[in-house]
């Protein structure tokens, strides 16, 4: 008994790209839309992340525009007290804080300071234009940290979106390949067959 040595499959590279009469217009067209989808997908990624820190970086500092810093008193003993967090606070405490602004207005709020200081004692808050005490705005390296990271976020959900789309269009092609390879064979297999038969 003859045993019939396995088949050996040759994997060509880049074979859309040379000469070959197997090679169709489709294998082509398939090719330029891998390429492109890839180039594109790269450059959506790095003008995305590129935007995305921009925005966040003008985002932080609109937001450092409309608030400042005031000096103000604590009203109470709140601030006495020790943080009972839960551990995922950063453990300062509530307390009760009163300040006087340029033209002599008194404002009272409550604000979150460092535990361990009495009423009376001077601490460091951050107000809006409505006089409200808001929390301290992202500055520094914390904003620059910030930015970055949104932007590694942002740079590659949009080019795995484009890469997405260039995707779509090439499964699209190869359905409509294999639609006229079908309709090929429909055309050509029964020839086929009786050139067969005929040799037999």
């Amino acid at each position: 008994m003859t045993r019939t040595p396995p088949t050996t499959v040759t994997r060509v590279r880049l074979w859309r790209w040379r000469r070959n009469p197997l090679r169709r217009h489709s294998d082509v067209v398939e090719a330029w839309i891998v390429l492109a989808g890839w180039l594109l997908a790269l450059a959506a990624g790095v003008v995305a992340g590129l935007l995305a820190v921009q925005t966040s970086e003008s985002a932080f500092a609109a937001r450092q525009a409309r608030v400042h810093p005031v000096t103000a008193v604590l009203a109470d003993g709140s601030a006495r007290m020790p943080a009972t967090g839960s551990g995922y606070d950063d453990g300062r405490v509530w307390a009760g804080v009163r300040w006087t602004d340029a033209d002599g207005s008194v404002h009272t709020d409550r604000a979150k300071v460092v535990p361990g200081f009495s009423a009376g004692s001077r601490v460091t808050v951050w107000t809006n234009q409505a006089h409200q005490v808001v929390p301290a705005p992202v500055t520094g390296t914390a904003a620059d940290l910030q930015s970055a990271l949104t932007g590694a976020l942002v740079a590659p959900a949009a080019a795995a979106a484009v890469w997405g789309a260039g995707w779509l269009v090439r499964n699209r092609l190869i359905r409509r390949r294999m639609a006229e390879w079908d309709a090929e064979w429909k055309q050509i297999g029964p020839r086929w067959g009786n050139l067969s038969g005929g040799r037999g």
